[in-house]
């Protein structure tokens, strides 16, 4: 398969950027402010006995959450890029529409999620209200009125049932064909993704190790009583008590 230079340059930019994000947000981080957020009900069922094993994953839920949602806003602006150099796609002004593109005399607006479980009914009940503001908006200032087909277009994973309320639900091959007309463009993405994969996640884990030791190490201190068994009553009271 032929490589797009242009396009293995903006993924390359496109994920230094991510682990530079994700190392900044990862150094900033304070211990009693990830233990305000998580549960710590959830975490004493899991059985998690020792400061090592609890302060562990809390900071791992923690960043597991937090790269998630900085992949999924790079996710989104690739779709943009490839979408504006087929198509001429633009990121969209209207609320909750992250992509227009118009091909073939059909004007296309996209709601863009990482992948396809991710709302519940309210979610995708809102999502909907917004494509049809967008088409309504769309109407009205458009000279000559042109269709307009929504779509949740999402990354990764499938859906076998594509027509939706309203909406096309398009996932991984089907949703980067839509906005690139090639059908092997979502297997050519994986390629940049890995470029420089290990250096940068060796930093990423040296950094990782001292936050997790010092973590500890306060969780201990602050957390645990005389014999060092967790205070879960003290850690309680410092998440929910008043």
């Amino acid at each position: 398969m032929e490589r797009n230079k242009e396009l293995d340059d903006f993924i390359e930019s496109g994920i230094q950027d991510y682990h530079k994000k994700i190392l900044e947000r990862l150094r900033k981080l304070k211990l009693p402010n990830i233990l305000k957020r998580k549960n710590p009900y959830l975490f004493r069922v899991k059985n998690l006995n020792t400061s090592h094993e609890l302060v562990k994953s809390i900071l791992d839920a923690h960043l597991s959450s937090q790269e998630e949602g900085i992949f999924g806003g790079f996710l989104e602006e690739l779709a943009i890029y490839i979408c504006n150099e087929k198509y001429g796609g633009i990121k969209s002004s209207a609320e909750g529409v992250d992509l227009e593109y118009i091909t073939d005399g059909v004007r296309y607006i996209v709601s863009i999620k990482s992948g396809p479980n991710w709302g519940n009914s309210s979610q995708i009940a809102k999502m909907k209200d917004h494509f049809r503001k967008a088409k309504r908006i769309l109407g009205t200032n458009s000279g000559k009125p042109i269709p307009v087909i929504a779509i949740n277009g999402c990354c990764y994973g499938k859906d076998n049932v594509p027509e939706k309320e309203e909406y096309n639900k398009l996932c991984g091959e089907k949703f980067w064909t839509a906005i690139s007309g090639d059908e092997e463009l979502y297997k050519q993405l994986i390629v940049p993704l890995g470029h420089r994969a290990e250096e940068r996640n060796s930093n990423f884990n040296d950094e990782y190790a001292n936050v997790l030791n010092k973590f500890t190490m306060e969780f201990s201190q602050t957390y645990c009583t005389e014999e060092g068994a967790i205070d879960w009553a003290k850690l309680l009271e410092f998440n929910s008590g008043y």
